[in-house]
């Protein structure tokens, strides 16, 4: 098979799998973050490791949306860049249309923010909630909200896609719309392309790399319309998969509700073997604490006991500061393990610089973190310490580069 110069992809069959055996292109900016830690074993590994080295892809690297520190979410050019930077497996979120085909899109109702339908007036006007602009008077916010259910295949591909971004305190529409945070870009918006589940499907499958669809909570009542169930949504998922070819060795199925993990199990527990619970717990459940198993329902015995495999928090609850504000694995992290469960962590370079404090994504190591290089040094715990299978990133390039600077698969 002759393959594109510019994708310079040279695939090799393997157990009914292509294998992407090029050269990872990282860039500059693993270098840029290991010139930034605090000096000690690890900057002078890191720094060792950078010299005269091939970069491949590895699972241990999970692209989150593809690359959207700086690409649009879930576009095709967002998920070429994750491979290019060898993400060993990629993320599509999985959304439905008004017409029932299944979508990359973060959350179903996030088109007023990832895409141009605001000022698609056509394609506004069938919006669940118009735009409205903020009124300083009353204290009210700029607010819309636009869901994949409110149009059909065709229309969502219409739209383009943009940097997921919106002003609350806008008065206007372009104001609204225009408000991509500084640490990001908007250099590659221009020309991005969205993707339906097959359309993700096949790219990924061309690329010889392995996918992680999250099947997302509907913001819509269910059966939607009467008739579309959660579980038929949760098997169409599966089914779109079993049509492709694609062994379930291949993906990882994810959810934040684990009635899904659970009916994968039951009915398709080829796939539902590797299926991925994320744990929002800390957002959902009054009184989730990482640090006291008696909150945690069900404990971490439970999931496993239930069939779960692989569990999935966000970064932070897997980590925590001893005494000398030394980063170390969570009670959490060690109860996950001590149960058999395999561990994923989300999302590095999410939620802004660390020399802010990171965001949320690093609330609980915030007095070990004062420069972006620390975000290294997190990853080296996760890896070392907690023993994380994989790390969800939204510039894959940095977990392609410590992972095979360390040995991680």
């Amino acid at each position: 098979m002759r393959v594109r110069p510019a994708l310079a992809l040279i695939l090799a069959l393997a157990g009914g799998r292509a294998e992407a055996a090029e050269p990872a292109l990282i860039g500059p900016r693993p270098f840029h973050l290991v010139d930034g830690m605090k000096p000690g074993s690890l900057q002078d590994r890191l720094k060792a490791c950078a010299t005269d080295r091939t970069y491949v892809a590895k699972q241990f690297s999970v692209s989150h949306r593809g690359a959207p520190l700086q690409f649009p979410e879930h576009t095709r050019e967002g998920v070429l860049a994750a491979a290019r930077m060898g993400a060993g497996i990629i993320e599509c979120d999985v959304a439905f249309t008004r017409d029932r085909q299944l979508v990359c899109r973060h959350a179903q109702c996030d088109l007023h923010t990832t895409t141009d339908i605001l000022a698609r007036p056509e394609l506004a006007a069938k919006c669940t909630m118009p735009f409205a602009p903020a009124d300083a008077a009353t204290g009210r916010k700029a607010s819309a909200k636009c869901c994949t259910s409110d149009l059909t295949l065709s229309e969502f591909k219409a739209l383009k896609p943009k940097m997921d971004a919106a002003d609350p305190e806008a008065t206007t529409l372009s104001a609204y719309m225009n408000a991509t945070p500084r640490w990001r870009t908007d250099l590659y918006a221009d020309g991005a392309t969205l993707m339906s589940h097959r359309e993700y499907i096949a790219l990924v499958k061309s690329l010889g790399r392995r996918f992680t669809p999250e099947l997302k909570a509907p913001e819509v009542p269910m059966p939607f319309e009467g008739t579309y169930t959660q579980d038929r949504y949760a098997q169409q998922l599966i089914d779109e998969y079993r049509e492709a070819g694609i062994s379930p060795d291949d993906v990882f199925p994810q959810s934040f509700q684990l009635r899904d993990v659970l009916y994968w199990l039951a009915k398709e527990p080829a796939f539902g073997r590797q299926a991925v619970f994320l744990d929002d717990r800390d957002e959902r459940v009054p009184g989730f604490d990482p640090m006291r198993p008696e909150t945690w329902r069900p404990g971490m015995a439970a999931l496993r006991d239930q069939g779960v495999r692989i569990l999935a928090p966000p970064l932070w609850m897997l980590v925590t500061t001893d005494a000398e504000n030394r980063i170390v694995p969570s009670a959490y992290a060690r109860a996950a393990r001590a149960a058999g469960l395999d561990l994923m962590a989300w999302s590095l370079e999410r939620s802004g610089p660390l020399k802010d404090g990171g965001g949320p994504y690093y609330r609980s190591v915030r007095p070990a973190i004062d420069r972006d290089g620390d975000m290294l040094t997190l990853l080296d715990v996760l890896h070392r310490e907690v023993g994380v299978r994989g790390v969800f990133s939204d510039w894959p390039a940095t977990t392609t580069f410590y992972a095979n600077c360390v040995g991680a698969e």
